[in-house]
C-alpha cells in the first residue's frame, strides 16, 4: 500500500498525458507526406567497376557485410578489431604496433596523418605530381603548416636526388610523397626515400591509397613512417575504413606535441586506446562502423591466403579527335562498365583504368577491351 502510494503518476495516467501530447504534437507539426520514392524497393544495378576506384566488392565480403551488427565493444568485435591490425601489419609489412583502421575513407586517413604529426609552424615538403600532392598540402596548409612543395609534371615520378635537394632546402620535419598517383597513373619508387629522410632528421609518410595490395610496399624495410591505405581499392572492401600504421619515430614525435592534435575524431593517441594498440585497457572512443570493420576483416583474410601483388591504375591516353567522356558513357551505357577520365592534371588527357583485387581478371581485361573497341567505333571521332 505504502509503495503504491509512493508512485507519483499511475500507468494510465501517465499513456493518457503521453497521448495527449502526442496529438498536440501532431496538431502542430506540419505534415510532410512520406517520399514515394522511398516507398520503392532498393534497385541497385550489377556493374563492372574498373575505373580507380572503388573496385567490385567479392561475394565473401559482401557476406561479411552482411552479419548480425553487434555493439562496438563486445568482444567479437574487438576480435575483429585485433585481426585487422594483424592483417594491416602484414599488408604493409611491419610490426607496429600503432597500427588500426581509421573510421573514414581515404582522405580521412591522409588529414589524419597530417594532423597528428604537424603542430604550430612545423615545415612539411610535399611531393606534387598529381592532385593528391594537391590535397595533402591544401590540409596541411589549413592545419597552419608551412609547406613547401616539390613540383614534378603529370606523369613523372620524383628522383633520389630531387627528394635530397628539396630537404636540403627547406628542412622539413615530414615529407608527404604519393605512392600510387592515380590521376597520373605513376608508381613512385619508394627505395632509399626513407633513409633519406632519417639523415636529415625528416619523418616520411607515404600515401597508399591506390597501390597497397597490387604493387610491393615494405614499410619497416623501406623505412615509412607513416602509411596508409584505403580499403575500397585493391583491397575490394567497401569505402569507409583506411588502414594506417605510424612508427616509433612518428609515435615518439606524436608524444612529444605541446597541444592536443585539432581533431577530437581523429586523435591516434584516443584512437591507440580504443583499438588496444597501447598496451592499456582498451578506452571507448566512438563507434566504429561495425559491418564495415566486419568487411575489412574477410577482405585482409583474403589477401593474406591470396598474396596477390598486380599493377592497379592504368591511364590510357585518350585516342586524338575522340571526346573521353563519349567513351565513358558509352561504356557505361551500352556495357555496364565503368572507367573513368584523369583527374587534376590529366583531366580530359587519360582514361583511367582500375584492375584491383576481386576484379584483376583475365575475363574482365577481355571485357574491357572488346568494350572499349565497342566504343570507338561508335563514339563521335574528330579528323580536326
Amino acid at each position: 500500500m505504502h509503495r503504491a502510494a509512493a508512485l507519483p503518476i499511475s500507468i494510465a495516467a501517465l499513456l493518457r498525458a503521453c497521448s495527449t501530447a502526442g496529438r498536440a504534437m501532431a496538431a502542430s507539426t506540419p505534415f510532410v507526406p512520406p517520399p514515394r520514392e522511398l516507398l520503392r524497393p532498393l534497385a541497385v544495378p550489377y556493374r563492372l567497376l574498373l575505373g580507380p576506384g572503388p573496385s567490385n566488392v567479392s561475394p565473401r565480403v559482401r557476406a561479411a557485410g552482411g552479419q548480425q551488427i553487434l555493439g562496438h565493444m563486445h568482444p567479437e568485435v574487438l576480435q575483429a578489431m585485433d585481426e585487422i591490425k594483424a592483417g594491416i601489419q602484414y599488408a604493409f609489412q611491419t610490426r607496429n604496433r600503432l597500427t588500426l583502421a581509421i573510421s573514414g575513407t581515404g582522405h580521412c586517413a591522409m588529414e589524419a596523418a597530417l594532423l597528428n604529426l604537424l603542430e604550430g609552424s612545423d615545415t612539411v615538403l610535399v611531393g606534387t605530381n598529381g592532385i593528391w600532392g594537391q590535397r595533402a598540402a591544401d590540409i596541411a596548409r589549413r592545419l597552419g603548416a608551412k609547406v613547401h612543395e616539390l613540383l614534378k609534371p603529370p606523369g613523372e615520378y620524383f628522383t633520389l636526388r630531387d627528394i635530397q635537394e628539396g630537404l636540403a632546402q627547406h628542412k622539413p620535419s615530414l615529407l608527404f610523397i604519393t605512392h600510387g598517383e592515380s590521376s597520373t597513373g605513376v608508381l613512385q619508387p619508394l627505395e632509399g626515400l626513407g633513409e633519406l629522410c632519417h639523415r636529415q632528421g625528416c619523418l616520411l609518410l607515404v600515401d597508399a591509397v591506390a597501390s597497397l595490395g597490387g604493387a610491393p610496399i615494405l614499410m619497416d624495410q623501406q623505412g615509412i613512417d607513416v602509411l596508409y591505405t584505403g580499403s575500397q581499392k585493391v583491397l575490394s572492401a567497401p569505402p569507409g575504413s583506411s588502414p594506417i600504421s605510424f612508427s616509433e619515430r612518428a609515435r615518439e614525435k606524436m608524444l612529444r606535441r605541446k597541444t592536443k592534435p585539432p581533431s577530437f575524431y581523429l586523435d591516434m593517441g584516443c584512437l591507440a586506446s580504443y583499438w588496444g594498440c597501447d598496451g592499456e585497457p582498451r578506452m571507448y572512443h566512438h563507434t566504429v562502423p561495425i559491418s564495415s570493420i566486419f568487411c575489412l576483416r574477410e577482405a585482409l583474410a583474403m589477401l593474406v591466403e591470396l598474396a596477390a601483388r598486380l599493377p592497379t591504375v592504368t591511364t590510357v591516353r585518350v585516342p586524338e579527335g575522340y571526346n573521353w567522356k563519349d567513351i565513358t558513357t558509352f561504356l557505361m551505357d551500352k556495357h555496364n562498365i565503368e572507367i573513368s577520365g584523369g583527374l587534376g592534371p590529366t583531366a580530359g588527357k587519360v582514361l583511367r583504368i582500375g584492375l584491383m583485387g576481386h576484379n584483376a581478371t583475365q575475363d574482365n581485361v577481355d571485357l574491357l577491351l572488346q568494350a572499349l573497341r565497342d566504343a570507338l567505333q561508335h563514339c563521335q571521332h574528330s579528323r580536326l
